[in-house]
């Protein structure tokens, strides 16, 4: 009974009261990428309980058929996942892309946490700036991951990725691997940043550190052989949020304090399940609302404390015309960042933006979908690759033009 109830959870869309989002999210997140390998383990203790006589009693049959139903809704949810390559299709199509090969049923089966990529070296731990208030440690620091074929004389884009952790945990080495190996061994340079956590640190402290992260890819990444001028950024939720606010806040002197004339543009962004609107305007957290979560450990206050504040920090509200390319990445299932915000943002986006703003929603994707390999997981990596090869073959086109 108790595995029927959690595949109901993976399955179905259900969204519960805040004191049981991390719960849910964490049964759907794992249950739902990993769900082929949760039933060849489900299904090896049950030959066991059947080789124990457990079909002989009538609770034991009613067990099984229990049993086949929630490993029908995990197959259900598995062919999800090896069909989202068609809602990337669909994503790309209005800027006449494509994601490349398809992806197999047993994608990352044998391997899903494997990151090491034979075509791809690591350098880690490089400080891109001093230690600031509110470091606990190491939060001023950066890992490339570089092309083993390569030299200091190439100009190779790069991507910076930016970890979640809902401002307050996470860590560089954490999240974003199967994107930035795959960009990485095409010949991209790609740049993972830790950034002070609350409570130590408070808003903006955070994007104060991704736009020095930024500075120092600027004056620094030539040396390992990247573009200094096509630096993109991409991060999945609080990651997702810092990403495009820092695409939107380019040469914001209000969060470059001491570094105000250096130039934080980047070329595209790719937020992956981000928060936009902390104030949610569009009133869609019916079941709690994000200011009471992070207000005191966050930003230090509430909204009607400091309004301008929130505000600037808000995404949905730094929308413009001169926005770079955005593919906005989303999953139906998501317990934690709803679903119909990034609809709201992607909307708000794109009524001023002059450049390209995709959207993907992903059917039964949970919240931190892509960190590690899944069906689902390697067309989102297929899909962003494309969009950002695009913006880079735009840019090269432009630059050689000019």
């Amino acid at each position: 009974m108790l595995g029927l109830t959690l595949s109901i959870l993976t399955y179905f869309r259900l969204r519960l009261h805040a004191v049981q989002m991390i719960p849910t999210f964490l049964v759907g997140w794992l249950r739902g990428e990993l769900a082929m390998q949760t039933v060849a383990l489900e299904a090896l203790a049950t030959i066991a309980f059947v080789a124990g006589g457990v079909l002989d009693t009538e609770p034991g049959r009613i067990g099984m058929g229990l049993m086949l139903v929630s490993w029908t809704l995990l197959f259900l949810s598995h062919l999800r996942g090896v069909n989202a390559g068609a809602e990337i299709a669909a994503a790309l199509a209005p800027e006449g892309l494509v994601a490349g090969k398809d992806v197999g049923f047993f994608h990352g089966f044998w391997k899903p946490f494997a990151f090491k990529h034979p075509g791809v070296k690591k350098v880690s731990d490089i400080a891109y700036g001093e230690s600031l208030p509110g470091d606990k440690g190491g939060r001023n620091l950066l890992d490339l991951y570089l092309p083993k074929e390569g030299s200091p004389s190439d100009r190779r884009p790069v991507l910076l990725q930016v970890h979640g952790g809902a401002w307050l945990i996470g860590d560089k080495r954490e999240q974003g691997k199967p994107l930035m190996n795959h960009l990485t061994a095409r010949g991209w340079i790609c740049v993972a940043i830790n950034y002070r956590l609350s409570p130590q640190a408070t808003m903006p402290d955070h994007i104060v550190d991704v736009k020095r992260a930024l500075a120092w890819v600027r004056e620094h990444i030539a040396e390992y052989g990247g573009d200094p001028d096509f630096i993109c950024i991409t991060g999945g939720s609080a990651g997702g949020h810092l990403s495009s606010l820092a695409a939107l806040t380019a040469n914001d002197a209000a969060f470059q304090p001491g570094f105000e004339q250096v130039d934080t543009r980047v070329k595209a962004c790719v937020p992956i399940y981000g928060i936009y609107d902390f104030l949610d305007r569009a009133q869609l957290r019916t079941l709690g609302s994000l200011a009471e979560f992070i207000g005191e450990k966050v930003f230090k206050c509430m909204p009607d404390d400091n309004p301008a504040l929130w505000d600037s920090v808000c995404p949905i509200e730094r929308v413009h015309s001169e926005a770079p390319p955005f593919f906005i990445v989303q999953g139906t299932h998501d317990s934690l960042v709803y679903a119909e915000e990034a609809v709201t943002f992607a909307t708000a986006l794109a009524e001023k933006s002059q450049q390209p703003v995709l959207r993907v929603e992903h059917l039964g994707a949970q919240h931190a979908f892509e960190v590690f390999h899944s069906p689902r997981s390697a067309h989102l990596v297929r899909g962003a690759t494309a969009f950002l090869e695009k913006v880079r073959s735009d840019h090269e086109r432009a630059r050689a033009s000019a």
